[in-house]
């Protein structure tokens, strides 16, 4: 139920306008969400800076076209999947429905999309990938921005993604998943 951003994110703001060129917002659920950024880095004159909208929640994702719709009225913005949070509201079993639906939306908006959450995880931060993380590697190719979290071994996690998405591209189209029409 958390809304809006709150003082202490406003002052952070400040900061993010005078030295950084993209800022993340956390917990986008709807449009007021939206709103209150814009209004936000208007009042600070931080209107230059690009927005990546996280959608956590499964309200962010129900509201996501009323969101993009919103958001497209600033330049540049682009979507962060947080599958970690996402898979906590809508369920393991639903996450993968979830996650290729925003990928369609934000490919049919014109709007980037960021595969984020555990990727190489376990390489990036113990030295050796499992079979999962690989075939998700693989997975992420169809987005247009794959975060890696930190960790010890994170110039192999990068080197690894690197092949595998170089190797993946040479066989698929990574904007035509084959997955039936989504709800």
């Amino acid at each position: 139920n958390l809304r809006g951003l709150t003082n202490k994110d406003r002052e952070d703001l400040k900061f993010i306008a005078k030295y950084a060129d993209v800022v993340n917002v956390s917990f986008v659920n709807s449009t007021e969400d939206v709103e209150d950024i814009k209004n936000a880095l208007k009042e600070i004159k931080g209107t230059h800076l690009g927005i990546i909208l996280k959608i956590e929640t499964k309200q962010g994702y129900s509201n996501l076209p009323e969101i993009l719709l919103n958001a497209m009225q600033l330049h540049p913005i682009g979507v962060m999947i947080a599958r970690g949070d996402l898979a906590v509201e809508v369920g393991w079993q639903k996450l993968a429905e979830v996650q290729e639906e925003i990928l369609k939306l934000c490919s049919a908006a014109h709007i980037p999309d960021i595969w984020a959450t555990q990727v190489l995880e376990n390489l990036a931060k113990k030295g050796r990938p499992s079979r999962a993380e690989i075939t998700d590697a693989a997975m992420a190719q169809r987005a247009d921005c794959i975060m890696l979290n930190k960790g010890p071994h994170i110039i192999a996690a990068i080197n690894m993604l690197d092949s595998i998405i170089r190797s993946m591209q040479k066989s698929t189209d990574s904007r035509k998943p084959k997955v039936r029409m989504l709800d």
